[in-house]
């Protein structure tokens, strides 16, 4: 049989029925055990976030100032929206945390949320063509050309931060940005902790836009990186620790 990209996606599809009939655990299963061990290097850098939710108000700054730059479309259908950050409920941020007495201030508050660029991530794993990819320095990133559409890393993602583009996502984008490349259909995408700055020594758009200073960046492995200080100082939590993702974003509550 010739070995062509509809024969490829019929492939995986049937491959994809087999991990439907798993269970959502046993997915995850094998990153828990010790053959899946953190890489972060112990030289040069491991970008992190973290979010001081305490800081953090109704506006969405972080998110209007990612999604213009960075050309993602503005479609109102929610099982066709695509998102880099946007915000959510404590419940829906950490729906494996809190209980019956929280605070009615907490419960309501709204997270930022975005790819957690994961130490031990599931989504790179399952890509069959290495669309999906981590760089040395922990950022995961997505090449664009080599996605088929298959959307195994939305299915590997605990954290839903993954959007798929059902559409040419071109006609919904407002203000588009020429200095920034536009997807196509039948792709997915994501945040990619903004690395076109990264490279040019400056900080992600979220982090510049935030006004109250809720958003931090920094290097894991540099003790004197405003992300190490404070995850020293601080109380922080994570996306769904147990499974053994290791999320590079911390959270603040």
């Amino acid at each position: 049989m010739k070995m062509d990209r509809r024969n490829f996606i019929r492939m995986c599809g049937l491959g994809l029925l087999g991990l439907g009939a798993t269970k959502a655990d046993k997915i995850f299963a094998d990153v828990t055990k010790s053959k899946y061990l953190r890489t972060a290097s112990l030289q040069g850098k491991r970008w992190a976030m973290v979010i001081d939710s305490r800081k953090c108000n109704d506006c969405d700054d972080c998110v209007a100032a990612c999604h213009k730059v960075h050309n993602v479309p503005d479609i109102n259908k929610k099982e066709q929206e695509v998102k880099w950050i946007w915000k959510e409920g404590f419940h829906g941020t950490f729906p494996d945390l809190g209980h019956q007495y929280m605070t009615e201030k907490l419960e309501k508050r709204l997270f930022p949320i975005l790819c957690n660029h994961c130490d031990n991530p599931a989504c790179v794993r399952v890509c069959p063509t290495k669309a999906t990819f981590k760089r040395e320095d922990g950022v995961i990133m997505m090449d664009y050309h080599r996605c088929i559409g298959c959307r195994y890393c939305m299915a590997g993602c605990p954290y839903g931060a993954r959007s798929f583009n059902f559409q040419d996502p071109r006609p919904y984008i407002k203000n588009m940005n020429n200095e920034y490349p536009t997807r196509t259909k039948g792709v997915v995408e994501k945040c990619n902790f903004c690395a076109e700055l990264l490279v040019k020594g400056e900080l992600p758009l979220c982090v510049q836009a935030c006004k109250k200073g809720a958003i931090t960046f920094g290097d894991l492995n540099d003790p004197a990186s405003p992300v190490r200080k404070i995850l020293e100082n601080e109380a922080t939590i994570q996306r769904k620790p147990s499974l053994g993702t290791y999320p590079s974003v911390y959270y603040i509550v």
